[in-house]
């Protein structure tokens, strides 16, 4: 999707204090989920304290499984041992979001919306409906019919999962975010129970054609993805 980026490209959250936009969009490239949580921590921080405004950061992560509050009652869940998937050159990162258990990987376009919803949209199921919705309208922008499945989280193509949803609120500022499956490897997703979800489809890449989700392939579909994702997001947060 992007160059990678070194920690000093993404280390400072704080943006010029005047004629500030109102949604900072930042597609950051390839980077590693333990710079990326930083950087969401110090923008959470920032944003608190009407340092910064609201920030979207689209990025892609190396191979990596990360465990919510859900996913660590269900140790289950995590198929293979954590040395095994070392050796497959994939990290697994516990972390304080919702949800259960999930894959990210090259080829998956990860949004982490760093949001003050005060003061007239502290509610978090609208919160995730709207992820939700910005996920279905980007699946739409390249033909592909995605929706809701009642009682889940996430958006699905019948009944295979195209986008997961996992966040945290903390003083109604929002962080973590979306993982949108594009050309990921889906091979990985062996080693786990996506989301906690048994039995329930399996997480799928870019929807059938592949090509459909991906046009032109290369840096260029990288470029209209992060595009597509990025004005379903400002009009949904009324952030244009």
């Amino acid at each position: 999707m992007g160059p990678r980026v070194s920690a000093d490209q993404v280390a400072s959250p704080v943006a010029a204090a005047s004629h500030r936009p109102r949604l900072v969009v930042c597609s950051l490239g390839v980077v590693s989920y333990p710079l990326a949580l930083d950087r969401q921590r110090d923008l959470v921080a920032a944003r608190q304290a009407g340092d910064t405004p609201d920030h979207l950061l689209l990025l892609e992560h190396p191979a990596v499984i990360t465990i919510g509050v859900r996913g660590r009652a269900h140790p289950h869940h995590l198929l293979a041992s954590r040395a095994t998937l070392r050796d497959e050159g994939i990290e697994v990162h516990d972390v304080a979001r919702g949800g259960d258990i999930t894959y990210h990987g090259p080829g998956q376009l990860v949004g982490y919306p760093v949001l003050s919803l005060k003061p007239d949209r502290c509610d978090v199921h609208r919160y995730v409906a709207d992820l939700e919705e910005v996920l279905i309208r980007t699946a739409a922008s390249f033909g592909v019919e995605a929706g809701r499945v009642p009682g889940m989280t996430g958006v699905w193509v019948g009944n295979d999962k195209l986008g997961a949803i996992g966040v945290r609120l903390s003083r109604w500022v929002t962080s973590h975010g979306f993982a949108f499956n594009v050309s990921t490897n889906l091979d990985h997703f062996r080693f786990i129970v996506p989301c906690g979800l048994e039995g329930r489809g399996r997480d799928i890449a870019g929807a059938s054609p592949r090509d459909t989700a991906d046009p032109g392939g290369g840096r260029g579909g990288s470029r209209c993805r992060v595009r597509a994702c990025v004005w379903p997001t400002r009009r949904l947060l009324n952030r244009e």
